[in-house]
């Protein structure tokens, strides 16, 4: 099992784009503005993400989230409709894989092993790893907001775990936070693994780490490391 975001795929800058939508659109703001709004707009997704679960649900919540951008923005000149200003947000919203994702899910699909993405996200994560070409790399995509709990709760790992048919046991999870991902995985039962690309998380006794992706295959001979 798999984390999304930090662990297959990474979010590029969207301070930039955010400003280069605007100013399509006749708004002009500089970079530090549009992190300012944009901030205050991922705030408030992260808070309500789960009410995001069916395509109706998901465009009223991405409504909810242009209005949070709009109150953050620092003028009230050249106000944008709301539908226009959902749209840059959406266009400032661009996702791209980590480089040694695609490879490692395509070597385990050809080993034989089911793969699932466990992730605290809207409905919308499928078509999003569809667009940046993980999406037929994985058998399932188990998000949050469909499956009414998310990480760390064991519910979500649970849910995954049935779609995979598969005992916690011989089940090993990946993800880059050690809160989120590691804590709720082990909770769960599960062997989990911290992906720190950025080598900057601090050793934790009896929590496996890896750097990349491309240290997995060999992880999956060796036993677990016993927690403490």
């Amino acid at each position: 099992m798999f984390d999304a975001l930090g662990t297959l795929v990474e979010l590029e800058s969207p301070w930039p784009l955010l400003q280069a939508a605007l100013a399509a659109r006749g708004v002009q703001i500089d970079e530090g503005q549009a992190r300012e709004a944009m901030l205050a707009e991922m705030a408030y997704y992260r808070a309500h993400h789960m009410e995001g679960y069916d395509d109706a649900s998901l465009a009223d919540l991405r409504t909810r989230c242009a209005t949070v951008l709009q109150e953050n923005l620092p003028t009230a000149d050249g106000r944008l409709p709301t539908a226009d200003l959902r749209e840059a947000l959406l266009q400032a919203i661009r996702f791209r894989p980590y480089p040694d994702a695609a490879p490692v899910l395509g070597r385990l699909r050809l080993l034989g092993i089911r793969s699932a993405v466990v992730s605290n996200w809207d409905v919308s994560l499928r078509h999003t790893l569809g667009e940046i070409g993980l999406g037929g790399l994985v058998d399932h995509i188990v998000v949050s907001a469909e499956a009414g709990v998310a990480k760390p709760a064991p519910g979500i790992f649970e849910v995954a775990l049935r779609r995979l048919g598969c005992p916690a046991r011989k089940v090993l999870f990946v993800g880059d936070s050690p809160e989120t991902d590691i804590a709720g995985a082990r909770g769960a039962g599960l062997r989990a693994v911290l992906v720190d690309r950025a080598a900057a998380a601090p050793d934790q006794e009896g929590v496996e780490r890896i750097f990349t992706l491309e240290n997995l295959e060999g992880l999956l001979a060796t036993p677990a490391i016993s927690p403490p």
